[in-house]
């Protein structure tokens, strides 16, 4: 397992490590672990590509078309 050091951090980070360590009843080392496992191991988001792929196929663009109708035309009228 690799070690990391972590240099010249401003005191008011390591503070707020050291604070939300002891909440939650860990070493600020335990919680540095987990705080890097969290942001860096979170599943990598899709792209619009890998969406608009996934999409199921639901129908055919006419069942999507909407009426033209003069009625509908003049809604805001």
């Amino acid at each position: 397992m690799a070690n990391l050091i972590v240099r010249n951090i401003d005191d008011e980070i390591a503070n707020a490590l050291k604070a939300r360590a002891s909440q939650h009843g860990i070493s600020a080392e335990a919680e540095h672990r987990q705080i890097l496992q969290q942001v860096l191991t979170r599943p990598k988001k899709k792209s619009f590509v890998e969406v608009l792929s996934q999409m199921p196929d639901v129908g055919e663009d006419i069942d999507f078309a909407r009426p033209q109708d003069e009625a509908a035309a003049n809604v805001f009228d």
